[in-house]
């Protein structure tokens, strides 16, 4: 299939000889929250006369069309959401704003990484197609649309009410993540690849409550020469209360692996247990996360979390990079912390 695209009418465009209908009339239930990425919506002639709609991270963009009613925004994207007429199916376009030959670069690693997976917890690729906006391009990644949203969605929807997700939905969950972490660090010449931008605005729920992990953004390390690129890289595209602590001062000669991934997950695994990251408050108080990630977390005592979840915590959120455990060790761990299987049920949420 190719990977042309026009625009056909107001409001429509096509996309690998498929047509898509940006959905603009977003009523009076319309709200956009930047911090959660959370749209909730009203659609005129669709049976549920209300859905929340969530697409993950959100910071702030200045350039979208004016046809676009974007769904979330990224400081380098937006998403918006369509529907395949041909299927009558939802789908998420991303739009990445292209300025110059190295963010196009960008956009088709990030296509070209989607594409080397068919794995359950990690976000597919619909489709594919660069556009020409004048001197500058937008690439377009079309993609499934999820309609429960992200994993900070549910913690946020738990903690509304007063409850956090229970261990077992816990351990269910950061397996799933665990297994499409693998897929992407297993790939040969992905050997000192990461994801790199982990946190639950970018896991998404399906509609089984497993994860899929997305914003597949990664970028390749070979030590010294490349570290204080990796540096910068960081400090543009990573979540700050996320970010590993060697991804603040790159040292000269080193060699940064898949295990800063290791600590972001583990700083999605104290979201999971606390109903915030480890050290979103500290970056809310404007005090420095470079600094507090340079010391080792206390995990607050909980009668909801075993001491064996604890201690995995504990060593996901190692300062020392090099003692922390790669994604095959901690997978061995949580299949060995899984519930039986004949009430694995009660793990989904």
């Amino acid at each position: 299939m190719g990977h042309g695209l026009c625009v056909c009418s107001r409001g429509t465009v096509i996309i690998d000889n498929k047509r898509y209908l940006f959905i603009q009339k977003l009523g009076e239930g319309f709200l956009l929250e930047p911090h959660l990425g959370k749209v909730s919506a009203k659609w005129e002639g669709h049976p549920t006369p209300h859905q929340e709609i969530s697409l993950g991270p959100s910071h702030v963009g200045d350039d979208h069309g004016p046809l676009l009613t974007p769904l979330a925004h990224s400081g380098f994207s937006y998403v918006d959401l369509v529907e395949g007429l041909h299927d009558g199916h939802f789908y998420a376009l991303k739009r990445i704003l292209c300025h110059e030959q190295q963010d196009r670069e960008e956009a088709q690693r990030e296509a070209d990484m989607h594409r080397l997976f068919n794995h359950p917890n990690i976000l597919r690729l619909v489709a594919y197609c660069l556009r020409e906006r004048g001197a500058k391009h937008e690439a377009w990644l079309l993609l499934p649309f999820f309609k429960r949203g992200t994993l900070w969605n549910e913690i946020e929807r738990l903690k509304d009410k007063g409850n956090f997700l229970t261990e077992d939905q816990i351990l269910w969950l950061l397996l799933g993540i665990c297994r499409g972490l693998e897929a992407i660090h297993a790939k040969a010449f992905l050997s000192r690849d990461a994801h790199r931008d982990l946190k639950p605005t970018n896991i998404l729920l399906g509609d089984e409550g497993q994860p899929v992990l997305m914003d597949l953004a990664c970028i390749h390390v070979e030590g010294s020469r490349q570290a204080l690129t990796l540096q910068d890289w960081a400090a543009q595209r990573c979540t700050i209360s996320y970010r590993a602590p060697e991804l603040f001062s790159v040292p000269s000669h080193c060699v940064i692996d898949e295990r800063t991934d290791v600590w972001s997950l583990g700083c999605v695994l104290y979201a999971m247990m606390f109903g915030e990251g480890p050290y979103d408050m500290v970056f809310q108080k404007g005090d420095s996360v470079a600094l507090a990630v340079q010391n080792q977390l206390s995990i607050p005592q909980s009668p909801r979390h075993s001491s064996a979840l604890r201690q995995l915590l504990n060593s996901m959120m190692t300062v020392d990079p090099h003692q922390r455990p790669h994604i095959p060790l901690l997978l061995s761990q949580l299949e060995a912390l899984q519930p039986p299987a004949p009430g694995q049920h009660t793990t989904q949420i």
